[in-house]
């Protein structure tokens, strides 16, 4: 009698993800588990329909909120340079690549605890424009949105990159009562609040001692004059400095305001750790159902990793290695290939 064939769903191939550490193919999966075709773990990631909703449900139990808890927008590139077929991927723009590169664009939206300096993922966007026709800004205030009328998280500040500076998005944030901070690119026109001159890029405006420590009122062009914003002239580095933008203009503090800005960096954080440890990147299905599905189950992984290394005061990287330690201890005791000199 023939026995049946393995089921295959979202728990199989969440955790062939989390075990494998190399190659992520669905054929290099079929290869490693019996009664399990690639066909069959085709058919899965074809047909189910995983979204950020999932991920939401997966991690929401998890956070330890706070009232002045930060919300972080940022966005990363898959790369799929050597891809010329799979749906959704576009030329565009890789911080990490610093160039252009072929590639799915993924915004991503955490959630910061500063007091305990812990962070979730808590929702995302594939940025597919020509598929929905969104733009990054128009995902960003979905995301908003729903955080804010739906997940119903506590926070009190939120942080963008350049890319999301928009004056509709700051708009929106400051209508719902929030506070921003982000960079503004070195061409973005302003002017001194109290002052009716032609706006000018706010690299060229001129700072004074009480400036820098204090930052100056201003005003954006196409933002309203009765919304005082506050721009601070921050060093990042030896040969980089940053105009932030915020609307919080009870921030006397140049310094408080970089402490502040560098929490963005979370998010950098979380788009290493998910690039080297779920191979979120590495799927090579055509099929734009199978690619959003598998980044879904990698994120998912990632909020599971994120767990356990919360739980056990590891990080998340040492909890992927000892998977090859654990393989290590084995072999040594009981080893497939075991050498001899004849």
């Amino acid at each position: 009698m023939t026995r049946p064939r393995k089921g295959f769903g979202r728990l199989d191939y969440c955790q062939y993800l989390l075990s494998s550490q190399t190659n992520y193919t669905l054929t290099n999966y079929s290869e490693h588990v019996e009664k399990v075709s690639h066909d069959l773990v085709n058919r899965y990631l074809s047909t189910e329909r995983l979204t950020a909703s999932d991920v939401w449900r997966a991690v929401r139990t998890d956070i330890v909120t706070s009232e002045n808890g930060y919300v972080v927008f940022d966005d990363t590139v898959l790369d799929k340079t050597h891809s010329t077929k799979i749906d959704s991927v576009r030329w565009q723009y890789s911080g990490n690549a610093h160039g252009v590169i072929r590639g799915i664009g993924l915004l991503n939206c955490i959630y910061v605890n500063p007091e305990t300096e812990q962070f979730w993922i808590i929702d995302y966007r594939l940025f597919d424009p020509d598929k929905d026709g969104k733009t990054k800004v128009q995902h960003v205030k979905e995301m908003l949105n729903n955080l804010h009328h739906h997940k119903a998280l506590p926070f009190k500040t939120v942080l963008m990159d350049t890319w999301y500076a928009n004056y509709q998005l700051m708009l929106h944030i400051h209508h719902m009562d929030k506070l921003f901070y982000c960079p503004l690119k070195k061409n973005r026109l302003a002017r001194p609040l109290a002052s009716d001159a032609p706006y000018e890029h706010v690299s060229k405006l001129t700072w004074d001692d009480v400036s820098y420590q204090a930052g100056q009122l201003v005003q954006l062009k196409n933002m309203p004059k009765e919304i005082p914003l506050k721009l601070f002239s921050i060093s990042v580095s030896s040969n980089r400095i940053d105009s932030v933008v915020t609307n919080d203009t009870h921030q006397f503090c140049a310094d408080d305001t970089k402490t502040i800005c560098a929490i963005r960096w979370y998010v950098e954080q979380f788009h290493r750790e998910i690039k080297q440890l779920t191979g979120i990147e590495k799927c090579q299905c055509r099929k734009q159902r199978i690619q959003r599905n598998h980044i879904a189950c990698a994120i998912q992984v990632w909020v599971f990793l994120k767990r356990i290394a919360y739980q056990t005061g590891v990080t998340v990287y040492q909890l992927k290695k000892n998977l090859l330690k654990n393989y290590l201890v084995r072999e040594l005791a009981e080893p497939q290939l075991k050498i001899s000199f004849a």
